[in-house]
């Protein structure tokens, strides 16, 4: 998918200029990487606070419109406002299409409903992950890795090495390292009901006690 977005440069500098440019309505923000030096450059306020709503602006390679010039960017840091819904700041960084490069990848959970943990057995799916650090290059940069639930029971958990990863696409891990990404879990208190209720089709079973003579 290709996402497009527009910048301009900046020649002022400082904490006075980017107040003044927030005013009136722009984001200051740099560009660095690459055998370019970095550059100070600003956005339009509306346009890149929509285009942070979409979660492959954050993990997708952009290009970015600058001058009559295009350059390919990874989002690499955002600085929101405490508490307005303002942009404050972005940073980006030069890609290479010939280099392999270094980012998080958002994980999509499929098959959750038809999981034996959820389906048969009442569990609930905890994502102990929600992202994944990668190696790749550029144009093997998956928008997301789909994780599947569909064999996991209750109980149990899966593990990163159980994730199909796309082509090209490799998880930076420590050396051994396979963490959990996701477990399927009874809630507590359920498996507690369940000897009562085997007890009350016992009892409902069970014949009457016999009258007393008198």
């Amino acid at each position: 998918m290709l996402i497009e977005f527009n910048a301009q440069k900046r020649t002022l500098q400082g904490t006075g200029a980017s107040r003044r440019l927030r005013r009136a309505g722009r984001v200051p923000g740099v560009v660095y990487g690459g055998e370019q030096p970095a550059e100070a450059i600003d956005f339009d306020h509306n346009e890149i606070f929509h285009k942070l709503k979409q979660e492959t602006f954050h993990a997708s390679v952009l290009t970015m419109v600058i001058d009559g010039g295009r350059q390919n960017v990874l989002l690499r840091d955002v600085q929101m406002h405490p508490f307005k819904r303002q942009v404050m700041h972005l940073d980006f960084q030069r890609v290479d299409a010939s280099h392999k490069i270094h980012t998080k990848v958002p994980l999509h959970f499929i098959n959750a409903d038809i999981a034996p943990g959820v389906k048969l057995q009442g569990g609930i799916v905890s994502h102990v992950l929600t992202e994944l650090e990668v190696s790749c290059l550029p144009d093997d940069l998956p928008e997301y890795i789909e994780v599947d639930l569909k064999d996991v029971a209750a109980g149990h958990s899966l593990h990163l090495s159980a994730v199909a990863m796309p082509k090209g696409v490799e998880p930076l891990l420590h050396k051994g390292e396979d963490p959990v990404v996701a477990a399927i879990t009874i809630p507590r208190g359920a498996a507690a009901d369940e000897p009562a209720a085997a007890d009350v089709q016992v009892a409902a079973a069970a014949p009457a006690p016999a009258p007393e003579k008198k």
